[in-house]
């Protein structure tokens, strides 16, 4: 009886269109998962502003943060376009976290947040700080994945174009622009595609964007129901790590001082006197 009702839960969740999905969702879920097994911090630990985040939470954390603004700067284009989100790909647990499908083409987004980093750009490497990344890699095999799922789909030829977009950098040197990924700070997206030419008929972005927001056409079995508290627990999440955060700035600042009137107020006068004494006879 139980299983019954699990597999019929199961197919109801897999006909959940996709436009449903919220943004970031993917990744909020994963850094829930990680931050559930972690131990609560003690007072003295929570007073010296220790962070919550396990080690191993810090990157969905500030991925959760990247694709949350990616997320809310598409929101800013028009009904022509349809956004997806967090959409699962393949059989395992991968998924792509924007898909586009509009007037100007089908995008495929790879955000990254690579917050006060420079982000240095060549023919085919892309370093964060000096080091280097697959984030053109994976852009390209996002892109070439949803166009084969799309084609496979809808029974004509759709080409994906991936786009790569990173949040809050320091800045970018471009030595070359790769010829086949578009890279921009994230805040030009919004601009950057509603200034794109029309490629695609009205008929043609309905057709894609049928088979885009339905789930079996990218995952043969995705569970796409949706714990309606994740949102509630990120927030929560996000708070105690704020205040964390403030509260090590707060330490540093009063050691600072310290040091200084320190400095200031004993070691100064003493080294002064000594001076003295070293020169006058």
């Amino acid at each position: 009886m139980i299983d019954g009702i699990d597999a019929a839960l199961t197919a109801a969740a897999n006909e959940f269109s996709l436009a449903d999905r919220p943004v970031a969702y993917s990744v909020i879920s994963e850094l829930l998962r990680v931050q559930d097994d972690v131990e609560p911090r003690g007072a003295f630990r929570r007073i010296l502003g220790v962070s919550p985040l396990h080690v191993d939470a810090e990157s969905w954390f500030s991925g959760a943060h990247g694709e949350l603004k990616v997320g809310a700067l598409l929101s800013k284009l028009g009904d022509e376009w349809t956004v997806l989100h967090a959409v699962p790909v393949g059989t395992g647990d991968s998924d792509i976290d924007h898909v586009l499908v509009g007037p100007a083409g089908v995008f495929t987004i790879n955000t990254k947040r690579h917050n006060g980093k420079k982000v240095w750009v060549g023919q085919g490497r892309l370093l964060v700080s000096g080091q280097k990344t697959d984030h053109l890699r994976n852009s390209r095999h996002e892109a070439k994945r949803a166009g084969k799922l799309l084609t496979a789909a809808t029974g004509t030829p759709v080409t994906a174009h991936p786009i790569l977009a990173i949040v809050d950098p320091a800045g970018f040197t471009f030595k070359q622009r790769p010829k086949d990924v578009d890279i921009m700070n994230a805040r030009a997206l919004p601009r950057w595609l509603k200034r794109r030419e029309p490629v695609l008929s009205a008929e043609s972005v309905r057709s894609i964007a049928l088979a885009a927001t339905d789930a079996k056409t990218w995952h043969p079995s995705a569970d796409l129901t949706i714990d309606s508290t994740y949102l509630e627990r990120f927030r929560d999440l996000d708070t105690v790590v704020v205040r964390a955060r403030r509260l090590r700035m707060l330490w540093a600042a009063t050691f600072a001082i310290g040091a200084t009137t320190l400095v200031v107020t004993v070691l100064l006068p003493a080294m002064t006197s000594m001076l003295l004494s070293a020169l006058l006879p």
